[in-house]
């Protein structure tokens, strides 16, 4: 029996255009009727919730930031989160630059967005943001919950797998974007299904009643942790090697359609 659903954003049920299909909004407010908990997962910060709350108002909690904050939607605060010390983020971005004298930084925190020389660019609007500054402590009373490493030259795969095991022991490393070589790092002990874990563990829900979608590799751990985990057929190679099930892709509305089956 399925008791929660939890659902990755972007590429899983957020199309490019930003917006989530009707017959999908559909699926999940009915999962919700017949007594599913419904809990959103994703690489976004909090900030960045607005497919969610133009689809489904203020609904419930949301775990951002690839797990690192927990998000109460309806109270628009911050529950719980798991920052990085700047330090750390100082080793790390040295790593990445012996293998990538290019790359340009950028740091998630929970007040906002701090953003290196080089990272933005035409094509990507972050919108509000501070200057990063990793020579500074200043940046640890807020708290770095996510931090990224964009390379302007080297393929997304080849950047994560030079620099990835020399990371492994600092933070955990993921990637979740197709348009855009860019590292996504947390604390060494945060990805999504640590947080979602410990959320249905306050709910009394074990693995087994866990139904997860996602598409990119930031979601591998969380279809590992659900008793029913769904990589959608649109998603990453690694993360379909990796599901147990797969559900149709994001064009057919495929995380719909599996939800659709599941309600009487």
């Amino acid at each position: 029996m399925i008791k929660l659903i939890a659902s990755d954003l972007d590429g899983t049920i957020v199309n490019h255009d930003g917006s989530i299909s009707d017959r999908t909004r559909q699926a999940f407010l009915a999962a919700r009727d017949a007594g599913i908990q419904i809990v959103f997962v994703t690489g976004r910060p909090f900030r960045w919730l607005t497919p969610v709350i133009e689809s489904f108002g203020e609904m419930g909690t949301v775990i951002c930031s690839n797990g690192a904050l927990l998000y109460d939607l309806e109270h628009d605060q911050v529950i719980w989160s798991r920052t990085l010390p700047v330090e750390t983020a100082r080793k790390a971005a040295q790593i990445i630059l012996d293998h990538e004298p290019h790359a340009a930084f950028a740091a998630e925190t929970t007040k906002g967005l701090h953003l290196g020389e080089g990272f933005a660019d035409r094509h990507h609007n972050f919108g509000i943001q501070a200057p990063l500054d990793l020579s500074s402590d200043t940046i640890d009373a807020e708290g770095i919950v996510k931090f990224l490493a964009r390379s302007p030259r080297m393929p997304m795969d080849d950047f994560y797998a030079a620099v990835a095991p020399q990371l492994d022991s600092l933070l955990s490393v993921t990637h979740s974007a197709f348009d855009v070589s860019l590292l996504e790092m947390a604390h060494v002990d945060i990805h999504k299904a640590t947080t979602l874990d410990e959320y249905c563990r306050r709910l009394g829900i074990g693995a087994e009643e866990v139904m997860a979608f996602g598409d990119m590799p930031n979601d591998i751990e969380m279809l590992q942790f659900a008793g029913h985990g769904y990589a959608m057929a649109s998603g990453h190679p690694l993360t379909l090697a990796s599901a147990r099930y797969v559900a149709p892709p994001l064009a057919e509305d495929g995380v719909a359609q599996v939800i659709e089956a599941l309600l009487p």
